[in-house]
């Protein structure tokens, strides 16, 4: 049996309906939890919370985009009022620009790049924070915080430079945050994952580079394992950041790369 470490908490995920939130939410909930799960794609969405419920899992969701403050409020809104509290959050929703080179690339792309990577981040951890103080101060309870980055959060990424700005961002709210709030009973940190094998990856970088064996071996000359990451192996990560257990951990970003960090 499965060790229920979250049981009795509520985790929120964005980007729910995706390929690291798909894998997520279905490990957190296998340990225990009540989800929250967000996501623009409102079929996907319920169609995922549709097998979740199957399975006997307890799951709230919402449909927008983390580009909007109001979204982000009612979804941490959400939390409290299906589930009564909120312990984890994982700010996971993003998204990328098509590759070019940085002087061309499309002005509407960068923004909303901007918008959803970072400004989806800082929106979620706005509302989301107050409640885990709540919790805290009413009930001593902690609550954990993790930002989804990138390894282009940490380091440069040629032909996709909004996106590691944004990500970089994210980086940088992250500690920000965690040094704000060490001793208010929440936890923030941020993994940073390199190219996994996600619809991000596969139907956008890859498949613009043509989408076979070849096009990934290009994609992941740069990692000393020479492959993606597979969902589960950065979903697995997100179980042991968010573990209650994992208590004196704040104000991280945790490369998951395949080695490429330590280059």
């Amino acid at each position: 049996m499965v060790e229920q470490v979250f049981a009795g908490q509520t985790v929120l995920i964005t980007g729910g309906a995706g390929g690291f939130g798909r894998s997520a939410s279905r490990l957190f909930a296998e340990r225990g939890a009540n989800l929250v799960l967000s996501d623009f794609n409102e079929a996907g969405l319920q169609e995922h919370a549709n097998a979740l419920e199957a399975d006997g899992f307890s799951v709230a969701t919402i449909a927008g985009s983390v580009a909007d403050e109001d979204h982000c409020r009612q979804t941490a809104e959400l939390a409290q009022q299906k589930f009564g509290r909120l312990d984890v959050a994982i700010n996971n929703a993003g998204m990328s620009h098509d590759p070019a080179k940085t002087a061309d690339v499309d002005s509407d792309q960068a923004q909303m790049t901007i918008q959803v990577d970072l400004m989806g981040v800082f929106f979620g951890m706005k509302h989301q924070i107050p409640m885990m103080e709540a919790g805290f101060r009413e009930h001593d309870r902690k609550g954990s915080i993790l930002n989804i980055a990138s390894l282009a959060g940490i380091g440069g990424a040629p032909t996709i430079s909004m996106y590691a700005a944004a990500k970089h961002g994210v980086v940088g709210l992250t500690k920000s945050a965690a040094l704000e709030y060490a001793r208010r009973g929440i936890r923030i940190n941020a993994l940073c994952p390199a190219f996994a094998r996600t619809p991000m990856v596969e139907d956008g970088l890859l498949a613009g580079a043509g989408g076979d064996k070849q096009a990934e071996d290009y994609l992941t000359r740069g990692i000393p394992m020479r492959r993606l990451a597979e969902p589960e192996e950065i979903t697995r990560s997100m179980l042991w950041i968010c573990d209650p257990r994992n208590s004196f951990m704040t104000g991280q970003a945790v490369a998951l790369d395949g080695g490429t960090s330590a280059m």
